[in-house]
């Protein structure tokens, strides 16, 4: 049912069209809610959670993936708010609340007295997006990954999240789900990796999500000992080729504002910053 006052309730099966033309409004910035809902049909038992709906007159005008992370879309500051006075009757079930900037910052208001301390909070990260070819030469080393490559992939990728995150993905017992994971990116074709003439792995990166409007990557690495030799950027570059070519036709990511070095990376490859996100970890 709805909440009398502010108008939000679960989606499910019937809200999916009302719930992709919202997303579709801005379909490279909810590319991963987009994305969520159409594999899962907005059914709780495989969103591993729920998807709010708030709606006037009947109409659908803003949502919340609600899930292991709580990503707002489309939301304006009063949605926000009313969104965050449903999970304060909730209580806190997600590990990271991610997504535009001032939707981030006016639900955490929201529920920061009563949810506790987050781990860390990072409230300036670029979204870029770019939806032409690479302004460099790709590097034509870079292809998708098999299961061949764990040995050298799974490392890269535990060192990769450590080094961004600030904790394991092993952490806790978490090894077997999080190679599960990196093996379900392999299987979609959504992983992609650089290895030298000895077999090491140089560069890699993964397409976090994709719908047949945009693609988020995610996990860029260089080891460090490598790092400023002009992998990443010709690497990014070969990445955006194949993902344009064969996934979809707009490539987007998130970085830290502080990252310096990452950001001039992908500015080299094209990149232009089109909105700012936020993150407040748990």
């Amino acid at each position: 049912m709805l909440t009398t006052r502010h108008g939000v309730r679960p989606l499910g099966a019937a809200d999916l069209d009302a719930f992709l033309a919202l997303a579709r409004r801005d379909p490279v910035v909810n590319v991963f809610a987009d994305y969520r809902a159409t594999t899962t049909n907005l059914e709780p038992r495989w969103l591993g959670g729920e998807m709010w709906g708030r709606f006037e007159a009947g109409d659908l005008v803003a949502a919340c993936h609600v899930g292991a992370n709580l990503v707002p879309v489309s939301a304006t500051a009063d949605d926000a708010a009313a969104f965050a006075e449903r999970a304060l009757a909730r209580g806190r079930t997600v590990s990271t609340i991610v997504g535009p900037q001032d939707a981030v910052r006016t639900f955490w208001n929201g529920v920061a007295s009563s949810w506790g301390q987050p781990r860390e909070s990072r409230w300036d990260q670029p979204h870029l997006e770019l939806a032409a070819g690479p302004l460099v030469a790709p590097d034509p080393l870079v292809r998708r990954t098999t299961r061949e490559d764990m040995p050298e992939l799974y490392p890269a990728c535990v060192a990769m999240y450590t080094e961004e995150v600030g904790v394991s993905p092993e952490y806790g017992g978490g090894a077997d789900l999080y190679r599960a994971r990196v093996t379900q990116l392999i299987n979609r074709g959504w992983s992609f990796a650089r290895f030298d003439d000895q077999g090491r792995l140089v560069f890699k990166a993964e397409v976090a999500c994709a719908t047949p409007y945009a693609a988020q990557i995610q996990g860029v690495f260089v080891p460090a000992d490598l790092r400023g030799l002009g992998l990443a950027t010709a690497g990014m570059a070969a990445v955006v080729q194949l993902v344009r070519r064969e996934i979809a036709p707009v490539v987007s990511l998130y970085v830290n504002d502080w990252n310096t070095t990452a950001r001039a990376v992908y500015e080299r490859v094209g990149f232009r910053e089109t909105a700012r996100f936020a993150t407040v970890m748990f």
